[in-house]
C-alpha cells in the first residue's frame, strides 16, 4: 500500500509540473553541442527555400550545434509561437526571419529576459529597443531597390513617359519596404516617370499571376508599360506568365522585367532576353549567422548590421555557364 502511495504521488508530481509548463533544457545525446532555434518565414520563393537550406548545412551536428528548425508557414503569430517555444526548451539562440517589421517588441523582451540572444537573419525587426536583438544579417534592400531605379534611369535617358507596374511582396517585409522607398523616391525625382499600378503579388508567382492578368486584361487594347519592377524572382516569373498571355513581348524591346533575387531560374530568364535586369539578393546567409554565433561564443560583441556583397546581372553580364554554376 506504502509503494502505491509513494507512486500515486511520484505521478500527481510530474503532471502537476506539466500543467505548469516547466519545460528543462532541450534534450540532446551530446551537452556540448550549441543548440539553435530558427523560426523561417515559409517555403514561399526559390529564395527561401535556398535561405534555408544555407542554414541546415551550416548548423549540423557534425559543425557542432543542434538545429530545432520551425516553418511559420507566412504566419507571424507562428513566428511567435516558435519563439516561445523556443524559449521553454533553453536554446542558446534564436535565429528568426520576421515575416514583417512590427509586433516584435513583447516576446523578443521575453527572449531577452530569458537571456537568449535573438539574430534576425534577412528581415528586420521594428522594435523600440535595438538591444532586444544582438544582430542583423542580410541585404541592404533600399540600396538593391535604388540600383534598379539607377538601371531605368539610364534605359531610358529622354524625357519621354516611363510607364511602369510596381508588384510589390509581402505587406511590412523589410524586403518590401525598401524595396519600394527606393522606387517611390525615383518616381518622384523623374515627372516623366508614371506609376501606372501597384499590385500585391506576396512574393508568391500563383498570386502575381492572378493579379497581373486582372490588371491586364482590364487595360485597353494596347495599353503600354515600359517596366514591370517586380520585388522578387517568382513575382517576376508570374509576371512575365501573364505578360506573355496577353501578348505582350518582353526584354529590351518590350517590357523591361525587374527581378530581385537573381536565383538560377531568373538568370536563365535574363540570359534568354526574358528578363531585363537581375538584382542579386544573396540567400546564402548562413556562413555569416555562424560568424556572429562564434563572436558571442568567444565572449565579443558582434557588429549589429552585417550586410552581404551583391551586384547587378543583365544578358551581357551572363554566360550559360554562369547560370549553370549558380548555386541557388
Amino acid at each position: 500500500m506504502k509503494r502505491f502511495f509513494w507512486m500515486t504521488l511520484l505521478v500527481l508530481a510530474f503532471a502537476s509540473a506539466c500543467r505548469t509548463g516547466t519545460v528543462s533544457r532541450v534534450d540532446s545525446p551530446n551537452e556540448d553541442l550549441t543548440v539553435i532555434g530558427m523560426c523561417q518565414v515559409g517555403a514561399e520563393s526559390d529564395w527561401r527555400v535556398a535561405n534555408s537550406e544555407s542554414m541546415k548545412a551550416v548548423f549540423t551536428e557534425e559543425n557542432g550545434y543542434r538545429l530545432l528548425f520551425e516553418d511559420a508557414r507566412q504566419k507571424q503569430e507562428n513566428q511567435i509561437t516558435a519563439i516561445r517555444k523556443f524559449i521553454q526548451q533553453q536554446v542558446d539562440y534564436i535565429v528568426l526571419m520576421p515575416i514583417s517589421e512590427s509586433g516584435w517588441d513583447s516576446v523578443l523582451q521575453e527572449a531577452r529576459e530569458a537571456e537568449i540572444p535573438v539574430i534576425l537573419v534577412d528581415r528586420m525587426a521594428d522594435v523600440e529597443d535595438e538591444d532586444l536583438y544582438a544582430a542583423h544579417v542580410g541585404s541592404d534592400f533600399l540600396a538593391e531597390g535604388a540600383r534598379a531605379a539607377a538601371w531605368i534611369e539610364e534605359a531610358f535617358p529622354g524625357e519621354d513617359p516611363v510607364r511602369i507596374i510596381h508588384i510589390q511582396g509581402t505587406q511590412g517585409s523589410t524586403a518590401q519596404l525598401g524595396r519600394t522607398a527606393a522606387l517611390e523616391e525615383a518616381a518622384a525625382a523623374h515627372p516623366h516617370w508614371e506609376l501606372l499600378a501597384q499590385l500585391d503579388g506576396d512574393f508568391t508567382q500563383a498570386k502575381t499571376y492572378e493579379v497581373m492578368t486582372d490588371y491586364l486584361t482590364a487595360l485597353p487594347d494596347g495599353g503600354d508599360i515600359d517596366v514591370v519592377y517586380c520585388e522578387n524572382d517568382n513575382i517576376a516569373f508570374g509576371a512575365l506568365q501573364a505578360l506573355e498571355e496577353q501578348g505582350y513581348p518582353c526584354g529590351r524591346k518590350g517590357v523591361n522585367i525587374i527581378a530581385f533575387d537573381a536565383t538560377r531560374g531568373a538568370l536563365a530568364e535574363c540570359l534568354n532576353g526574358k528578363i531585363a535586369l537581375a538584382v542579386e539578393c544573396n540567400p546564402l546567409l548562413g556562413p555569416l549567422v555562424e560568424e556572429v554565433i562564434q563572436t558571442m561564443e568567444a565572449g565579443r560583441t558582434p557588429e549589429k548590421h552585417h550586410y552581404v556583397e551583391e551586384q547587378l546581372f543583365t544578358r551581357e553580364d551572363l554566360t550559360a555557364a554562369l547560370v549553370d554554376s549558380r548555386e541557388y
